[in-house]
This record gives C-alpha cells, structure tokens and sequence, in this order.
C-alpha cells in the first residue's frame, strides 16, 4: 500500500476554522470548515474535533494559524482577538493530545507564506499582508523571510486611522480593524435599508449599477483601508501589498471602484490574494512540511 504522509494545516478565525490534509507541494486532499461557538472551553472542543477527523498515522505534525498575537517560538496566543483563547500554549496542548509534532503563527502569516509559494506573492522578497474577515490580521515578509520583530510584529490591523474612531479590542481607537473589516462593514450596513448580510460581491455590483447607498457603504468601508495602505507604504515601502481572507477580494474591487484618494508620495502596488480562504490551511500545512517533514 502507497503510504503516503500528509500534514494538516488549520486556519482558526474570529468566525470559522478550517482544518486541511496538506501534500507537501501544498495540495488540499480534504477540507473542514465550521463555525466558531462561544465560549473558551467550546472553542477549544471545536479545534480539537475537527483535527481528530482529520488526523491519522500519515500525519506528520499540525500547524495552527490563529488570529491574534503569537508568541511563535513557544507557540502560546497572547491576545485571542475575536476569541476567548488567550494565554493558551496552543502548540504544547496539540502535541499532547495526538503526539505529533505541531506550532503556533498567526493566520495572517501562514496565509502569506502560501501566496509566497504558490500565489499572488511569488517572486517577491518584500511584502505585506492584509487579511480582511471578521477582523484584520497582518504579515510581513522582508527580504524573503517572515518578519517578526521583537515576537509578534505585523499586527497591521492595528493601524490607527482615526483617534476619534469606534473601540479596538485593543483598547485604542479607531484601529482599521473597527473601520475596514467584515465586522465594521456590517456595521455600515445596518445603519442602511440594506440587507445587513448582504455578500460583499452583490453589495459591489449594486455600487457599480449606479445604487447611491451601495456606493456610500462601500466609500465609508474602504477609505479607512487606503489610508492604512498609504502609512504601511510610507513606513516599510514593499514591492507589494496583498489583501487576503474572507473580504480580500472585494476589497481590493472596491478599491478599483471608488479609487479612494491619497497622497501621490505613496503609490503602493496593490493585489488581491489568489488563494482566497484556503490560503491560511495551506501556509500552516506547507509550514508544517518546512519544520517536520524531515521527520517523516
């Protein structure tokens, strides 16, 4: 029998987690997706089931991406953004439970390292990530190596854009996270007479056919996020930034579309991810490969 070995990637978000069998060329054999419940203990139970219905003697180690600041090299959350799993050693408990090897990075990383390798990052040494879902997540590559500071740089949804704006769950005010997320763009809907859950891609067809309040929505959703661009820009210049996640692509359709206008000093190249939101199973399970495949 053809024994072949497989990591498995997972992908944890404020609302979903997807866990995927991963080849070494970054193939997906099979995929998990489920909602996120409430709750520290169930939102530990949900990580765990979905690995167990995935994991088998083929697997060589797990990697998680998760959406908050990661101490990586002991692999612990130290902020849990939308979730209630901070100050978790994340990777520790998943080596105990099914004695394989396993790590910790932000999901914003890992989804960087998949377009560096297979996506819309080839090629590139110097580049940053955006990842636009429930909320914001960030990622710095930097002379072809993720760029992680003093432990847990890139935490680029917290770029204040408005010291007067909505609450972070940071504490500070106006991170583009509460202006240019999913989570805000509900926000701006609800204010409206339309449909709250609206998709993006309806909402930006509505803009493009002329509807008023479409293109006000959108207008109010993506300037915040052209200023954060320009600062990022001004700060780091990278060759390009990339919008990923669940909102990547109508974001950067929205930015061709209302064409936001910003300072002339910083003309950034802009792209939308390509492996939309397998990018972040990929990156953990391609990493996985990276840290244990020689132990196969």
């Amino acid at each position: 029998m053809n024994h072949v070995h497989e990591a498995l990637g997972v992908d944890l978000g404020g609302t979903k987690i997807r866990v995927a069998r991963v080849t070494r060329e970054g193939v997906i054999l099979e995929k998990r997706v489920e909602r996120v419940p409430k709750g520290r203990d169930a939102q530990l139970e949900v990580i765990f089931q979905n690995i167990q219905k995935l994991y088998s003697d083929r697997t060589i180690g797990v990697g998680l991406g998760f959406p908050g600041r990661v101490k990586v090299p002991e692999g612990i959350a130290l902020t849990a953004g939308y979730l209630e799993l901070k100050d978790l050693p994340l990777a520790d408990l998943i080596r105990q439970h099914f004695s394989v090897p396993a790590f910790v990075d932000t999901d914003a990383d890992m989804a960087l390292l998949a377009e560096t390798k297979m996506g819309a990052a080839r090629g590139f040494k110097d580049v940053a990530m955006m990842t636009i879902g429930t909320g914001i997540g960030g990622a710095i590559l930097f002379d072809g190596k993720m760029f992680y500071g003093n432990g847990s740089a890139a935490q680029l949804g917290h770029l204040t854009v408005d010291p007067r704006g909505p609450v972070c769950n940071c504490g500070r005010r106006g991170c583009i996270e509460t202006l240019s997320s999913g989570s805000a763009l509900g926000r701006l809907l609800a204010q409206t007479d339309l449909d709250r859950n609206i998709p993006a891609t309806e909402l930006i067809e509505l803009a493009q056919k002329g509807h008023p309040v479409a293109r006000q929505v959108l207008t109010e959703w993506i300037t915040p996020l052209k200023m954060a661009i320009d600062s990022l820009y001004a700060v780091i210049s990278p060759e390009i930034v990339l919008l990923g996640g669940g909102l990547g692509s109508a974001a950067f359709e929205t930015l061709q579309l209302i064409q936001p206008a910003g300072s002339p000093w910083f003309h950034s190249r802009v792209a939308a991810g390509t492996l939309g939101d397998d990018a972040g199973v990929i990156g953990s399970g391609l990493c996985a490969w990276e840290k244990f495949g020689d132990q196969e």
